[in-house]
């Protein structure tokens, strides 16, 4: 027997699974509940569990503290994005009070080898980030409202 020579890239392999696997849940979803809507919610709601469980994995793992001011915030759920999804969201449009700002990312491995029927345009396809968010922080005490702003599967409509 040959060892076989082929080499993975491994971060693309794991980026073209979650893409292929998120795309099959929303499928399924879609399948059970019909309503853009209810799928959307339903996302979010998904995000959200998972939000509250992965923080204690994040925490474990970064050995973070508490975070100082928003803009810490903002830096440590940079770094969750990177441990999690691989890709680094821009940190932008910070509001005058300081209490609100924008992630925006260049690339989504969510969105990768996705197009959204005529059909579908209503739906929220990554909101499961939006929950994840809400979840991770709400455990660390922190009350926030998170919401996609622009997405690039709506060929830059907002929404």
């Amino acid at each position: 027997m040959s060892r076989s020579t082929t080499r993975f890239d491994t971060k693309k392999v794991n980026s073209e699974l979650v893409t292929l696997t998120y795309g099959a849940l929303v499928a399924q979803i879609i399948k059970d509940l019909e309503n853009t809507d209810d799928v959307s919610k339903q996302l979010e709601r998904l995000g959200y569990n998972m939000g509250i469980r992965l923080i204690e994995d994040f925490l474990a793992k970064t050995g973070t503290g508490r975070c100082l001011d928003l803009k810490d915030t903002a830096d440590k759920i940079q770094t969750a994005f990177r441990m999690y999804l691989g890709v680094q969201p821009n940190v932008a449009n910070w509001s005058a009070a300081g209490d609100e700002f924008s992630f925006v990312l260049d690339s989504n491995p969510l969105t990768d080898l996705v197009e959204l029927p005529e059909d579908l345009k209503g739906l929220k396809y990554c909101n499961i980030i939006c929950g994840v968010i809400r979840g991770a922080l709400e455990m660390v005490q922190l009350d926030v409202q998170s919401w996609i702003v622009q997405d690039q599967l709506k060929r830059g409509s907002k929404h």
